[in-house]
């Protein structure tokens, strides 16, 4: 019996941190590709900061629209 508890519990937790590392690239692959192209377009432009400012906007949106779209899959499981 404590063996089946055991490993249901360590699979629980091993869910919890796949999920943990998910959200993660979710939030960090749109903010550092965004502020990358952000600060060449500003060198390529010459518009300093606002192409930066406007990537990581973009990205805090990107990155919300994601998740929320990922947390409704998982809470209608």
């Amino acid at each position: 019996m404590k063996s089946q508890e055991s490993k249901k519990e360590k699979s629980v937790f091993w869910q919890a941190v796949s999920l943990a590392f998910q959200f993660g690239y979710t939030i960090t692959v749109p903010l550092i590709v965004l502020i990358v192209a952000g600060k060449i377009l500003d060198k390529k432009f010459n518009s300093s900061p606002f192409l930066l400012l406007a990537g990581i906007v973009l990205s805090v949106i990107i990155s919300s629209v994601i998740l929320i779209i990922r947390m409704k899959k998982i809470l209608a499981k």
